[in-house]
């Protein structure tokens, strides 16, 4: 068939032009009928028993994974709206919690920070600072998460879980997909995605667009006046606004069923856009000496001189071998480098400018196999390089490198039928902490629908380069950070065990973990008697240093918990899940009594943990002919946040009301979509520079576009 399109006028204005471009392009895509939509017991299979990979790294479906991993669909994603890996897994499980303040957003995973975890994208690690913000949603099929220690298969810092981002790959000659998402304070987002199949070779890319504005839910600051509370104005936004890019390539060619190759390329591009004009108020104490009377004075200041500017780009390659079906061959290869960068802007007394504030290499070599021995014994084993880099200016770091060559061995075993069992061990030798191992077992036994599993794992975690060689000096509070090259790596017991039960329309879990960790790195302050023996920090001390502190091994935490989550598919297309988090964490620090200047170990609840987070999501959906209708409302509930610096922020809830309509055509899908972002308006109202319990700047239209072909 041909297709005949008419000239552009030329002469037309440019919004004319946009508009004539874009309906020929939805024209172009709207070529080819779309496939049927998925039966009803696919959507079953799919949604209550997916493909998993991550906690074996071999493929199983989820009734037969040795270890229990919850997966988060694409439809999932696409029903609640969700844009960022952060908002999904905060929306749609009950595992994660987030808090951010001036210095950023930080993730807690399974009650500890989100340092003790790894997250991927097909089965690669992602590093440097924005790791979860580099991550579209658009092209993915699931997400896989892990609860509990994965060292002896995924290496340092899988001490606490993992999350793998499996994404689609078209197998149409031409798909394409675009979606976009506005809501208010300038929050938006869009995704496009086009993945090409011709015979042996294809290609996938991507690109991601975000950016949003400052905002403000409180503008004022709090201070002291013996007893009575102040309140100043402040310019200090709650969310700093930003804007990023993201595009990525990966091109493969099969050569046949046994041989395939690849190369992929990743680049990303984050400036935030913090107001020049901001100012905040410092204060400033007098007393009298004749009348004993006190007073305050405060001083404004210029709140922000310089935006940041994170850049990275992954590069990378493998192959994949399979001489016959009991063995396959993996190659993987790729770099992954970041740098952050001051961006000054002009002031009266200064030129712009830029300064690198730190920048980072990560390189990964791998070569892996999968043998089936026997149809009731499968092995996994390979061999893994890392090399990570350091350069910082703002750490006083030159540059500064480690080398870790790892050995890994996993083996699966069906004991009987119903009965499996799984034993894995790593071996790591490091360039500065030498040798170690890290072991992982489990058994799962199941029958029908019924599902045990148990599982030990020892974790590992290697301090950072940052840890090791940083030397930090604060002027403001007249603090200074040693180096300590002397740093043990972090380790843990994690025990877990489960049961589930599942049907072709519901499934539930009950899960229970206990995760010890030791030799945890945190500040410790130097005593007097510590700075008079050595005359080096007694040179710091006579500088006007008044405190002295390095990082050190001093800490240790117990976490220990019960998971539930349920799924339900209904008739008449309702659908209804959630699930629920306990966890009870102390942790045993080290701190300096300044007085008696005497250690004393306090115990508390672990940083950033919270004892109770839930979730909830519910949804309808109906097809009419060409058109189907999705209704979902899902919310997220936690209770009170602890923070070491700033103690208890408040319990809260949000509720986000979502509809999808997607209308199938003839040659393309076209879903837009309307809902309301925190419908019951929860937002914290407290001063700047407290332990919000959320920065939600209120409730907010939500709309979303998504053309599919």
């Amino acid at each position: 068939m041909q297709t005949s399109v008419k000239p552009i006028n030329t002469k037309t204005s440019h919004g004319n032009r946009v508009a004539a471009l874009t309906i020929a392009a939805a024209c172009l895509l709207c070529c080819k009928p779309v496939t049927a939509l998925s039966q009803p017991d696919s959507l079953r299979a799919t949604t209550l028993n997916p493909v998993v990979v991550t906690g074996t790294g071999t493929y199983h479906r989820s009734a037969t994974s040795p270890v229990s991993v919850r997966v988060i669909s694409a439809k999932e994603l696409h029903d609640a709206h969700a844009t960022s890996l952060q908002e999904a897994l905060t929306r749609l499980t009950p595992n994660v919690t987030t808090q951010t303040n001036g210095m950023g957003t930080f993730v807690n995973f399974g009650g500890v920070s989100d340092d003790y975890m790894v997250i991927m994208v097909n089965g690669q690690r992602v590093s440097g600072d924005d790791r979860w913000e580099r991550i579209s949603l658009d092209n993915v099929r699931r997400i896989e998460i892990y609860n509990g220690a994965a060292s002896a298969l995924y290496g340092s810092d899988a001490m606490a879980g993992v999350i793998n981002i499996i994404t689609d790959d078209g197998r149409e000659l031409v798909s394409a997909s675009s979606s976009t998402k506005v809501m208010s304070h300038g929050r938006f987002s869009q995704d496009i995605n086009v993945d090409v199949n011709a015979g042996k070779f294809s290609s996938r890319t991507s690109y991601s667009h975000r950016k949003a504005d400052n905002w403000q839910v409180n503008n004022y600051q709090a201070f002291d006046e013996g007893g009575t509370e102040v309140l100043k104005l402040t310019g200090r936004p709650m969310s700093a606004g930003f804007r990023s890019d993201n595009i990525s390539e990966r091109l493969e060619w099969r050569f046949d069923d046994r041989w395939s190759i690849y190369v992929k390329g990743d680049y990303y591009d984050n400036l935030t856009a913090r107001p020049q004009s901001a100012t905040y108020f410092t204060q400033k104490k007098q007393t009298d000496k004749a009348t004993g009377e006190t007073s305050y004075s405060y001083t404004a200041k210029q709140a922000y001189t310089y935006d940041l500017h994170h850049r990275s780009y992954t590069y990378g390659g493998g192959a994949r071998f399979t001489p016959n079906p009991r063995i396959h061959l993996y190659l993987d290869v790729y770099s992954d480098n970041f740098s952050s960068k001051y961006d000054y802007w002009q002031t009266a007394d200064k030129e712009a400018y830029d300064e690198t504030r730190k920048r980072t290499h990560y390189v990964n070599e791998t070569l892996r196999g999968i043998f089936r021995l026997a149809r009731w014994n499968k092995l996994t084993a390979g061999v893994e390089f890392v090399q990570e880099s350091l350069t910082s200016q703002s750490d006083n770091i030159d540059f500064e490198t480690t080398n870790t060559y790892n050995l890994f061995v996993q083996d699966e075993v069906n004991i009987v039928k119903g009965l499996d069992a799984f034993a894995a061990v790593r071996y790591t030798q490091n360039d500065n902490f030498g040798a170690a191992f890290t072991p992982n077992v489990g058994l799962f036994y199941h029958i029908g629908g019924l599902r045990l599993r148990a599982s030990y794992a020892g974790g590992y975690r290697t301090p950072t380069l940052s840890q090791l060689y940083a030397t930090d000096q604060a002027k403001t509070t007249m603090r200074y950070t040693l180096y300590n090259t002397s740093l043990k790596p972090e380790k843990n017991h994690y025990v877990n065990a489960s049961v589930e039960y599942g049907t072709s329309w519901m499934n539930i879990s009950v899960g229970a973990f206990w995760n010890k960790i030791r030799d945890m790195i945190n500040y410790r302050t130097m005593t007097q008697a510590d700075i008079d023996a050595d005359p080096s920090l007694t040179a710091l001390q006579a500088e006007g240093w008044t405190t002295i502190r390095q990082r050190d091994n001093i800490d240790r935490a117990t976490l220990r918990g019960v998971t539930t989550q349920l799924r339900l598919l209904l008739p008449a297309g309702f659908t209804l899940g959630g699930g629920y988090t306990f966890t009870d964490s102390e942790a045993e620090t080290q701190t300096l009594d300044t007085k008696t200047q005497q250690y004393v170990v306090t115990t508390s609840p672990v940083d950033k943990s919270v004892k109770h987070v839930g979730n909830i999501m519910a949804s309808w959906e109906h097809t009419w002919g060409k058109y189907t209708l999705n209704v979902g409302i899902d919310g997220h509930v936690q209770g009170e946040r602890y923070s070491s610096t700033y103690g208890y922020a408040p319990a809260y809830s949000q509720w986000n009301l979502t509809t999808r309509h997607t209308i199938a055509l003839r040659h393309c899908t076209l879903e837009p979509g309307i809902g309301i972002d925190n419908v019951f308006n929860k937002r914290d109202t407290s001063p700047w520079n407290s332990n919000f319990s959320t920065i939600n700047p209120g409730r907010s239209l939500i709309a979303t576009f998504r053309l599919k072909y």
